[in-house]
């Protein structure tokens, strides 16, 4: 199965990319090696951290504009690695400093649990790019974030009408959703085997992935060759060749 990446309006392209069954959250700040890490279902995670973070009376397209940007932040921590890159036993925390408020085995609020139900696997992506938007937001009142979502601006832009992807698109900009993306137990990127000339498939595949953005951000750079030898037929495809 495959996850249909749509622009409100556009050509639906398909990526092979999933949103993870469960994720790890550490209870504390990222160096406090003293605070547990807790393993939760991924949709259960949003509606505890929409239940912190935003108010069920909010107009719902403020709510679904806030959920989507809460699930595009988390996804974005998972598809990085941005904790286990540095060494970190978990994928993200519960400290607002870093992460999202997440308090665990708290009660969550009926109509949010019904929003993720229905919007957990999809997410926010920059057009052109397929990695979950790291969608900062802030509140808007007591802080805010350049770049980022106001939580009580989105709701006075529902109030005047807007839709929640216009609301996401009036904060992050060329945005897109893909949306109903797969399901599925998501490991660490490293697969557990070297890959090899000849090998196929989704490990494959995000590696060309990454290949083709560093080609694109530095195109003058060569292939380094003690990576890739000559007899392995590197070539310089785009993605869309593979998808």
């Amino acid at each position: 199965t495959k996850c249909s990446y749509n622009k409100r309006g556009g050509d639906a392209v398909k990526f092979d990319l999933t949103v993870p069954e469960n994720i790890v959250v550490h209870l504390g700040e990222p160096s406090d090696s003293s605070a547990r890490n807790v393993t939760v279902p991924f949709a259960d995670y949003i509606k505890n951290v929409a239940s912190s973070e935003i108010y069920p009376t909010w107009p719902e397209n403020a709510i679904r504009a806030n959920i989507y940007a809460q699930i595009s932040f988390a996804l974005n921590r998972i598809f990085t690695e941005y904790y286990r890159a540095r060494g970190y036993n978990f994928d993200i925390t519960n400290s607002t400093q870093f992460d999202q408020s997440f308090v665990y085995e708290r009660d969550v609020f009926d109509n949010i649990s019904r929003i993720v139900d229905d919007i957990f696997n999809s997410y926010i992506v920059r057009s052109g790019d397929i990695t979950p938007l790291y969608a900062r937001y802030c509140n808007g009142t007591t802080s805010t974030c350049p770049g980022g979502m106001s939580q009580w601006g989105s709701v006075a832009l529902a109030n005047e009408g807007y839709t929640p992807f216009r609301i996401l698109t009036s904060y992050y900009g060329d945005v897109s959703l893909v949306e109903n993306a797969p399901v599925a137990n998501v490991t660490e990127s490293y697969p557990g085997t070297p890959l090899r000339v000849g090998d196929s498939g989704l490990n494959v595949k995000l590696l060309q992935i990454a290949l083709n953005k560093k080609l694109s951000r530095y195109p003058k750079n060569p292939i380094p060759r003690r990576i890739f030898r000559p007899r392995d037929r590197i070539r310089r495809k785009r993605v869309s060749e593979y998808i």
